[in-house]
């Protein structure tokens, strides 16, 4: 294997003056949380060396003893905060419930804590689902387009983005064993070298209109998966698995190595930031999706990378 990599240095920066409970100190409040909106958006990785967030001991031991379902069907423990739902967990009634609580208390305090320290995205996101992932990623036994340890941009099947921003959160909760990450060149890099390869022309040409309205609301109203994706949302899957498909590209790429101690907290744009898990178990995760109007760079999102490759519009507004 090619041994090809970079400092993580020019990947990752971390944050030592944003505290728990009170946030950022006055008077840089608003300055610090609007350059780590800009340093995310150049497709940096933020990190937070402990908890920055109320997350009582007790609760991380419970997630320790949990395991996730046998079914194929969950790659982890989900939860849904909007509808209050979680998928994928074992154990018996009480200690699914007990999981649940924990959870529930999880999302929201991530939630407020991503408030404060990433302000101007507070009042433009959605909150998305929350996971826990207990089990060991090294070794881990899945299909290729499912598999973690390959380097890829996260895109979702069954919820179109039409341009708008991922930005997740991730804790690891391991007492004892980091959480290793690869990193690759920015979006913007790898979209230049491979989006034409990809097929990005054929996706374009297949227009962005979000499609007929009729159609939509009956979707809705039937809570069709996979309803209405845009060209920007179809290419986004496709390039998601021609990454994860190119032997070559994971294998001659120029790669940063990130480990991410117990105790520690990273946020960055998944959609932008190609990543794969080495190694690591027992993370909890939280997504948030960011409309392009939240954005303080919204030039330098993947969207606005590929319309300008494309020559043509991929979506609508969202």
């Amino acid at each position: 294997m090619t041994t090809n990599f970079a400092a993580a240095d020019n990947a990752l920066i971390r944050i030592d003056d944003f505290h728990y409970p009170q946030g950022w100190s006055p008077p840089a409040a608003a300055a610090r949380a609007r350059q780590c909106c800009e340093q995310l958006e150049a497709g940096k990785v933020l990190c937070l060396e402990r908890i920055p967030y109320l997350f009582p001991q007790a609760d991380r031991d419970f997630l320790l003893l949990q395991r996730q379902s046998g079914s194929r069907l969950h790659k982890n423990v989900s939860y849904r905060p909007r509808q209050d739902l979680m998928r994928g967990a074992a154990g018996d009634r009480e200690e699914q419930a007990s999981l649940h609580d924990i959870m529930r208390r999880y999302s929201a305090e991530v939630t407020r804590f991503m408030g404060q320290l990433l302000q101007p995205y507070a009042a433009h996101w959605t909150l998305d689902y929350a996971s826990y992932r207990p089990q060991e990623e090294e070794g881990r036994d899945l299909p290729v387009h499912k598999r973690n340890d390959l380097l890829h941009v996260d895109a979702f099947p069954t919820r179109p983005m039409h341009g708008r921003r991922i930005l997740r959160c991730f804790t690891n909760i391991n007492p004892a064993a980091p959480r290793v990450w690869y990193t690759a060149d920015e979006f913007s890099v790898l979209a230049r070298e491979y989006a034409a390869r990809a097929g990005l022309a054929g996706f374009a040409s297949g227009g962005g209109a979000r499609g007929n309205g009729l159609l939509r609301g009956v979707k809705k109203m039937f809570g069709l998966k996979g309803a209405d994706p845009s060209a920007y949302d179809r290419f986004m899957l496709r390039f998601h698995d021609y990454l994860k498909e190119n032997a070559a590209f994971q294998r001659d790429c120029r790669k940063v190595r990130l480990e991410f101690p117990p105790g520690a907290t990273w946020i960055c744009f998944t959609d932008a930031v190609p990543h794969s898990v080495q190694s690591g178990r027992y993370a909890l995760e939280q997504t948030f999706i960011i409309a392009l109007r939240g954005l303080v760079t919204p030039d330098k999102a993947p969207i606005r990378v590929l319309e300008n490759l494309a020559g043509k519009p991929l979506a609508s507004a969202p």
